[in-house]
């Protein structure tokens, strides 16, 4: 049984000297994706992510929020590729949202991406005023926990 996956439609990957870093404007565009090396069905293994030097600003005051974002989900067909994905989360830095509001973001983009079996979001935020915040999002094809 073979898993090479091929690789040579991955822009960000490989591009050390022409990557362009965008700092204030996220975007779905930035993610690119791999064929998944599951492709027996009862062989789908769940994929953790973790980005532990999440950024984005306050939409109101401007000043910014740090979080760990962790990300869960079951692939069917598509894998996300972790440089794209490191230049999207990157893409919040200077970007004004709510914490919900990037939380959802980042599920919604990668659903639509990578039409996973199951994913899940959770953004850990440091605590604003003592209180720490964790919004979390979660979607699952029907018959699957979501």
């Amino acid at each position: 049984m073979s898993n090479k996956v091929s690789t040579e439609h991955l822009k960000a990957l490989g591009q050390s000297t022409s990557t362009q870093y965008i700092y204030d404007k996220p975007s779905p565009q930035l993610l690119e994706t791999f064929e998944s090396p599951f492709k027996e069905a009862n062989s789908r293994p769940g994929i953790k992510i973790e980005v532990p030097e999440f950024t984005s600003l306050c939409p109101k005051t401007g000043q910014p929020d740090f979080a760990t974002i962790v990300i869960n989900y079951q692939p069917d067909k598509l894998c996300v590729e972790s440089k794209s994905l490191k230049l999207y989360m990157m893409s919040f830095r200077n970007h004004g949202e709510f914490h919900e509001a990037c939380v959802a973001r980042i599920l919604e983009d990668l659903v639509r991406l990578l039409d996973p079996i199951y994913l899940r979001v959770e953004g850990r935020f440091t605590p604003r005023g003592g209180i720490p915040f964790w919004p979390t999002y979660a979607y699952g094809r029907s018959g699957t926990p979501g």
